[in-house]
């Protein structure tokens, strides 16, 4: 397809061009767009509200509306996360190790960028201020895909960023937007693997499915949340109460909510009244199995299916589980190695979790709402990775490099 064609040329021209700009330009360049986009926060504002319309006849539910909607807030909040990137360190042509051989070679070992990142993404325009920051900063063109719902908004916010890198001397095919969201189009992306380095979808089961089944360029997976509190029987009630309520309820429509519930028997009879109260006083239903619903008979039955659901709406799971090996063995069996959090007071039972939970991020006595780039250290986020290879968990800049090595001689040759 000639259009994608040229999008991936002008990416790795401009990845060539980034690869040389120092750390001083790349934080002007984000210093000016991060002001940029407060500048245009009206035009921003205008283009979201014609995509939330949309949404809303096309009957998108409350909790997706709310994760494509911005605000004033959101946007100044879109502006500070680029600014709190020009404070992070520059991870590019650090050199990691150093060491000489036997015959006086010196062998080091750099970072580098990735080169050209694409990244396909469901109705969050955040995303694309985001996705810009980190790959900007650490050297990497990018082509963004976002999903129909959000079009407006996001060609709104790549071409106040692109002005913004034009009018600082920086190449504006730093970051590119494909406009068509045909599926079509999606899956051409996929097999950009003359241009693109690497593939980053962010979205709902479907999405990161259907790229990693079609994709001809590496993948690094961003899991859907299924995240699950354990209220362990040596759990203190009130923090589990507002642990859970933070984790479900905070923001429905985002990968680190709460999704499922399990609960100690032993705590059972006293604490499972008592969630039921905090959650429905928040309009939350519990669907839960039938130890539970023998406690709290206003909770509904859960099927097979709800203890592996991603709900992102006002719906959470529920188990009882007789001993700590159970869940965990639940646990792993139906998370989506996201996010999982223990709420105890004993240390062996919270090491113990620690050790054999298998998920990017593991919790003690804490949201897992926590889960995010931002909040760990990095800025920004370009995705949560729940695979292994080539990052795991919020990404951020460290997450855009690899490594080459660097050799010093002096005339060796190999005998």
């Amino acid at each position: 397809m000639k259009y994608l064609e040229d999008i991936g040329s002008r990416a790795r021209k401009a990845a060539t061009a980034l690869n040389i700009l120092g750390q001083l330009r790349k934080n002007e360049g984000l210093k000016l767009v991060a002001e940029a986009l407060i500048e245009n926060k009206d035009y921003i504002l205008r283009e979201n509200e014609i995509d939330i319309n949309k949404a809303k006849e096309n009957g998108m539910k409350e909790s997706l509306i709310d994760r494509l909607s911005l605000n004033t807030e959101r946007i100044e909040a879109m502006s500070k996360g680029l600014l709190d990137i020009i404070g992070l360190a520059d991870p590019v042509g650090e050199v990691i190790s150093m060491k000489q051989r036997p015959n006086g070679l010196m062998i080091g070992e750099k970072r580098v960028p990735l080169g050209v990142v694409g990244i396909i993404y469901e109705s969050r325009p955040n995303v694309t201020a985001d996705a810009f920051g980190l790959c900007f900063k650490t050297g990497n063109a990018v082509i963004l895909r976002g999903g129909s719902d959000a079009i407006h908004t996001n060609i709104a916010i790549v071409t106040i960023i692109r002005k913004a890198l034009k009018e600082a001397g920086i190449a504006e095919d730093a970051i590119q937007l494909i406009e068509n969201t045909d599926r079509e189009v999606a899956t051409e992306m996929m097999r950009l693997n003359k241009y693109i380095d690497v593939l980053i979808p962010r979205g709902g089961a479907g999405l990161i499915r259907s790229v990693v089944e079609n994709s001809t360029v590496p993948v690094i997976e961003t899991g859907t949340g299924n995240c699950h509190v354990y209220v362990d029987e040596y759990a203190d009630f009130d923090m589990a109460l507002n642990i859970i309520d933070n984790a479900k309820t905070q923001r429905l429509g985002v990968c680190n909510a709460c999704e499922s519930l399990v609960v100690h028997s032993k705590i059972g009879d006293n604490f499972i009244p008592l969630v039921y109260e905090r959650l429905n006083a928040k309009q939350v239903v519990i669907r839960g199995d039938e130890r539970a619903k023998g406690i709290c008979d206003k909770i509904e039955p859960a099927t097979e299916e709800d203890y592996g659901m991603e709900y992102l709406d006002k719906i959470i799971s529920l188990k009882v589980v007789d001993s700590i090996e159970e869940a965990i063995e639940h646990i792993n069996y139906y998370s989506t190695k996201h996010s999982e959090s223990i709420i105890t007071n004993d240390y062996n039972h919270a090491m113990k979790f620690h050790n054999e939970i298998d998920a990017a991020a593991v919790y003690v006595n804490a949201s897992t709402r926590f889960t995010d780039g931002g909040e760990f250290g990095f800025g920004a986020e370009i995705g949560i990775s729940t695979q292994k290879l080539h990052a795991r968990g919020p990404m951020g800049l460290l997450a855009l490099t690899t490594t080459k090595y660097i050799i010093f001689g002096n005339g060796q040759i190999r005998e």
